[in-house]
């Protein structure tokens, strides 16, 4: 078995906190969960009139905090998600993807997936991020989804 010196496996330990936001996964539950109630506040608003979201912008901070575990290209397959369970969501399904809203997804980037009974490990973004950051995220997940949506 080959050992990585401690700088590596710093740099994969901050990797994955970073890109998780989550320290040690909780226990497995025995059943599904109740839907738990909403998180803190209100999630930020969807992009006001005139004030498009960047979809490049999107993409950076896309790569930054949510490629770890969805993937570079949303396919649910980034290096992080081999570890998880559940599995992140495949944001390039455009048959899932174009289902939901735009508000349910800002919703669940800011107040992450326990907001919305979904994963736990889905960390909340709300206080790294700022609206507008959400924004283009949605606007980036959106170009992801295959097909895309009848908007």
């Amino acid at each position: 078995m080959r050992r990585v010196g401690p700088a590596v496996a710093a740099a994969l330990l901050l990797g994955c906190v970073q890109g998780c936001g989550q320290g040690d996964p909780p226990a497995p539950s025995p059943g599904p969960a109740p839907v738990p109630e909403p998180g803190p506040g209100p999630a930020p608003a969807p992009p006001a009139a005139g004030g498009a979201p960047d979809v490049a912008a999107g993409a950076e901070t896309y790569a930054t905090y949510c490629a770890s575990c969805h993937g570079a290209t949303g396919a649910g397959d980034g290096p992080v998600a081999a570890g998880l369970d559940p599995k992140p969501v495949a944001h390039s399904d455009g048959a899932y993807m174009n289902a939901l809203s735009d508000e349910h997804l800002t919703r669940v980037i800011a107040l992450g997936g326990r907001a919305v009974g979904k994963s736990s490990l889905m960390a909340p973004w709300g206080g790294t991020l700022s609206d507008e950051q959400i924004r283009d995220v949605v606007a980036f997940v959106r170009s992801l989804a295959d097909p895309q949506p009848d908007r």
